[in-house]
């Protein structure tokens, strides 16, 4: 698999797409992150990791839905392996003026952008949620 992060945001998509209460996914430090994000944002109800030893573990990801409509209504990779995306705290850019949200990697951890400008740090653009 060439691009983890968004094999699992095709995931979510999919599960959403088919109304699914919850999504597996197999685990990483960078998904962990990222989910961690998505969990304070309020766009997942939460996430477990189950460990099968050798090294190997895997996400169940519970996903939230509000009148029967998924609170994710668009989840889009934007930096990938072949072309990545970086940006300037003063050039991050806005989702949905504001109501969404870029989750963006920097040197001081995987965050949303409002945290990136608070902490006046830019970085890698790794999705945008709305």
């Amino acid at each position: 698999m060439n691009d983890p992060l968004g094999d699992m945001l095709t995931r979510i998509r999919n599960a959403q797409m088919r109304r699914k209460g919850k999504v597996s996914t197999p685990g990483s430090k960078l998904r962990a992150h990222v989910l961690e994000v998505l969990q304070q944002e309020g766009y997942i109800r939460g996430f477990s990791q189950a460990d099968f030893g050798n090294g190997r573990t895997e996400f169940e990801i519970e996903l939230k839905y509000h009148e029967g409509q998924p609170v994710i209504r668009q989840i889009e990779r934007v930096s990938k392996p072949g072309r990545r995306v970086y940006s300037a705290v003063d050039a991050m850019p806005r989702v949905a003026n504001g109501l969404g949200i870029t989750i963006i990697s920097t040197p001081k951890g995987v965050m949303a952008d409002h945290s990136a400008r608070e902490q006046n740090v830019g970085g890698e653009v790794l999705c945008r949620v709305f």
